[in-house]
């Protein structure tokens, strides 16, 4: 009972650790596929990126980006 108690809470803090960290923004959508197969990736969570930016999928792998802002439209 123990064993499968600890699985439990090791399998939340795990979830826990992949929540995304609240940011307002989202990654911008991908328009364009890499021709390299499997390309390297500079990140895989916003936690490998530094403060104010994500990990974003982008055309070969994903990368840290910041985020765009645009004018409101009067």
């Amino acid at each position: 009972m123990k064993s499968v108690a600890a699985l439990l809470l090791v399998g939340m803090l795990i979830l826990w650790t992949e929540l995304p960290t609240g940011s307002a923004w989202s990654c911008p959508p991908v328009r364009v596929t890499c021709a390299i197969p499997n390309p390297p990736n500079s990140c895989y969570t916003d936690r490998h990126c530094p403060p104010n930016k994500k990990c974003c999928p982008s055309s070969c792998g994903r990368r840290c980006i910041s985020p765009r802002f645009s004018l409101p439209l009067f």
